[in-house]
């Protein structure tokens, strides 16, 4: 099994700007798992797991909603497409010190 970070404590919304081609080989059975925390108090962020056959155009297949707060908090995806890019992205994040990472493997 390979692991690949897609970003890591991500503080703002935004796409993550490698595609993991390298890393997926068109093989199928991928996971991914988003974690996160506050500094204080609490929080949320919205993480999408996109694809692309083309690296053009791509569809959302999975969302994580994340409830942060000071202990980190985890959820996770999963896919069995063997899609030939993936990405990642925030498209809502909050809380005092909030910040998310998102990891895949395959």
């Amino acid at each position: 099994m390979t692991t690949f970070t897609i970003f890591s404590d991500a503080t703002a919304t935004a796409t993550s700007t490698t595609v993991y081609s390298g890393y997926l080989d068109n093989r199928p059975y991928r996971t991914f798992q988003a974690y996160g925390s506050t500094t204080a108090g609490a929080g949320a962020a919205t993480i999408l797991i996109e694809v692309s056959n083309d690296n053009t155009y791509w569809k959302d297949i999975a969302t994580i909603s994340l409830t942060l707060g000071t202990a980190v908090t985890n959820d996770v995806a999963a896919s069995n497409a063997a899609w030939p890019y993936v990405r990642g992205r925030i498209s809502a994040i909050s809380g005092t010190g909030a910040k998310v990472s998102l990891t895949g493997s395959v």
